[in-house]
């Protein structure tokens, strides 16, 4: 294996973890909550490896900042329209969304991050890729095939884990549609229970509120906390059914496809996305309910 080869791939690995730690953090931001941000399991985003070698490779020598954003503003979003593009081809679904930004194309890649990937190419190029190259060439050339023998069947086993686990992820969702209106003819029934003891509870304190407040004193206190204790199990309720919907989550869907839901907030599907949707806001509600 050429040498040159093996130190790229190194580099892509290094980029692929910037890129992860990126993403991880800005959408934590954005959340409001740890998002372990990549599509592979372990701390890669791929894509960012890709372009950042690609740029690497394509500018060589070049030094011109201007010529460098340009090219790496419209090559990273052909990359990423193309990427988007072949994901949703393959998995039936789409990773990521920008059409909630202003300026975007089919929500596939926006001007914004446009403007970010050229900037972080100039970066790449004038300032973070010379000190990549000089610590790479330290390390011992026995060293460095060892770790790009490992980190290539790392990638390898975790890149066929992650699709085998995502490729059915449809169809799970199919079965989570099935089992989730069976719960919701649950929840149906419970929410009745409950607003009928609302109500009763309701009734009798405007029924004896006044007469109590004379005649027994301490009565208009204990209807108070009927009434309390009833709308109480009315969130306990509607807890139970949303963890009911949890555990349900739980036997549908694999590891992989969990992990996808939770790393991709705005990941939609081609059928079966309103679900996906009630999913994922019965599952936030859970966590800041701290469940």
């Amino acid at each position: 294996m050429p040498l040159i080869v093996e130190y790229l791939f190194l580099w892509f690995i290094f980029y692929s973890f910037a890129g992860w730690v990126y993403e991880s953090i800005l959408v934590s931001c954005q959340e409001r909550r740890w998002v372990n941000r990549g599509f592979l399991n372990g701390p890669l985003c791929p894509i960012y490896g890709t372009g950042a070698v690609t740029g690497v490779v394509v500018f060589g020598d070049m030094r011109d900042p201007l010529v460098i954003f340009l090219i790496s503003m419209i090559g990273a979003s052909i990359l990423e329209y193309v990427t988007s593009w072949a994901m949703e081809q393959l998995f039936h679904a789409r990773w990521w969304d920008y059409s909630h930004f202003r300026f975007n194309i089919q929500g596939r890649v926006c001007l914004l991050g446009a403007v970010v990937f050229g900037i972080g190419g100039v970066v790449i190029v004038d300032v973070v890729q010379p000190q990549v190259e000089r610590v790479t060439a330290l390390i011992p050339l026995q060293m460095v095939h060892v770790l790009f023998a490992v980190l290539v069947v790392l990638t390898a086993i975790d890149t066929v884990i992650t699709v085998c686990g995502i490729v059915n992820f449809e169809q799970s969702l199919e079965q989570f549609k099935v089992a989730m209106a069976k719960a919701a003819q649950y929840g149906d029934a419970m929410r009745e229970k409950v607003g009928d003891a609302v109500s009763g509870a309701a009734s009798m304190a405007s029924g004896v509120m006044d007469g109590a407040s004379e005649r027994f004193g301490g009565m208009p206190g204990k209807v108070g906390e009927k009434v309390g204790e009833s709308w109480q199990n009315g969130k306990e309720m509607s807890a139970e059914f949303m963890l009911r919907v949890r555990d349900v989550a739980d036997s549908m869907f694999n590891r992989q496809q969990r992990r996808m839901i939770a790393s991709f907030p705005r990941l939609k599907t081609n059928r079966n996305n309103e679900t996906l949707q009630e999913l994922r806001e019965t599952m936030e509600k859970l966590h800041r309910g701290g469940r």
